[in-house]
């Protein structure tokens, strides 16, 4: 009898993945505006501080605390300062007609806001005893010149880039887009648009992992169909590596008569072959491939099964394309939730159970869990990462990845 393959645990298979990725790589500058989605290469200090000067947050007036011993108190209104004009200094007795976002005039050190105030003339009833500070956003309130305000390793956000906006850094420097090369498998695949033969499907997978990497802002460049034949995957996979830092493929991973991937990498380089504790997705291939110059290109194989090329792709891909680019947040966060739906067939693997959640922030199952039926992911929002040997009933907890912190 042949011995039972051991099954290769998750966290295992992906520590292997994201070591095979550390190592500074390629870097370039981009302008601020067109950064959205990158990788920082270098920290980002501020040479400025932020605001730049005392602002006042309120429409109202820049007075002197001074001069304002109890409600009532009547002063001359000097001047009036908008949002980008300086103030002349401020007299003792005056008042200055301030907006917000406006300089704080030399002398004064509170803004009373125009609520608690009466216009009375070229004067002004203050009506609040206002403290010192009061309403005032101080100099680097916010950010402080030097200080670091984005680490290297961080992907970054809308937020981000105003950030970097707001310190008035005009271009990063980030990590190179991941060159990726995307092969399909399967003599059975046709492209949509076309009449389906008999025993043909459509393959799905080519937009699935497209859309997947176009998320993480890769540069890919599509080789269409292999045929199935050890030559042709050899041919393709070989030129696959030419100028690019990974060659992902789809189908084709496992051990049948008609998976050539398997040897064809075996030959051009070298490969691990997994068989993953996990469902669906058990069959994954990682390796490399030697280029016909100089140097190798990662590789990775995911299964054919749609449902089990998503899985694949956003548990093991996504960070290692991530780690590729230098960044050091891989984990998506988790969501402890209670389950609307039974799951009572508990497997030995590690389940990714496509889900969604409802109204009243439950998780609910899909109905039909195979690795072939595509709508699951479709319908539901995330996936239920359930441990190995665990059933579980409505009511009990279980840790829900949402979709928007992995597709992209």
């Amino acid at each position: 009898m042949n011995k039972p393959v051991e099954l290769m645990d998750v966290d295992a298979v992906l520590r292997v993945l994201l070591q095979a990725a550390t190592g500074r790589g390629p870097e370039e500058s981009v302008p601020t505006m067109h950064a959205l989605g990158r990788v920082l290469a270098e920290p980002v200090q501020s040479p400025i501080d932020v605001p730049p000067a005392a602002n006042t947050q309120m429409d109202g007036y820049a007075v002197r605390c001074a001069d304002i011993g109890s409600p009532g108190a009547r002063l001359k209104v000097a001047q009036r300062i908008a949002a980008g004009h300086v103030g002349k200094p401020l007299k003792p007795g005056e008042a200055a007609r301030i907006f917000t976002g406006a300089l704080i005039p030399d002398g004064a050190d509170a803004v009373v806001m125009q609520e608690q105030c009466v216009a009375d003339g070229d004067h002004v009833l203050i009506q609040h005893v206002p403290a010192p500070g009061e309403w005032v956003r101080p100099q680097g309130c916010d950010v402080q010149r030097g200080s670091t305000v984005l680490h290297a390793g961080h992907r970054l956000r809308p937020q981000d880039l105003g950030q970097a906006a707001s310190v008035g850094v005009s271009d990063l420097r980030v990590a190179r887009h991941p060159r990726v090369a995307l092969l399909s498998t399967g003599d059975e695949l046709t492209m949509p648009g076309t009449p389906l033969r008999p025993g043909a499907i459509y393959n799905s997978n080519r937009f699935l992992l497209t859309g997947l990497l176009q998320g993480l802002g890769c540069k890919i460049t599509d080789l269409g169909q292999i045929p199935d034949r050890l030559d042709a995957t050899c041919e393709a996979i070989q030129s696959a590596a030419h100028e690019h830092d990974l060659v992902l493929t789809s189908g084709g991973v496992s051990v049948g008569g008609e998976d050539h991937v398997k040897p064809a990498v075996q030959a051009l380089g070298e490969l691990n072959l997994w068989q993953i504790a996990m469902k669906p997705g058990k069959p994954l291939a990682f390796g490399s491939v030697r280029r016909k110059t100089t140097g190798s290109a990662h590789f990775i194989g995911l299964p054919g099964n749609p449902v089990s090329s998503f899985v694949t792709f956003v548990v093991f891909v996504r960070p290692f394309l991530l780690a590729l680019q230098g960044a050091t947040r891989l984990a998506p966060p988790v969501l402890h939730l209670p389950s609307a739906s039974n799951w009572l067939r508990a497997d030995r693997r590690r389940e990714f159970l496509r889900a969604r959640l409802t109204d009243d922030a439950r998780v609910e199952l899909f109905a039909n869990q195979n690795s072939a039926v595509l709508t699951s992911t479709v319908w539901g929002d995330g996936l239920v990462d359930n441990p190995p040997d665990r059933a579980f009933q409505a009511g009990d907890t279980v840790s829900f990845i949402p979709f928007s912190s992995l597709l992209s």
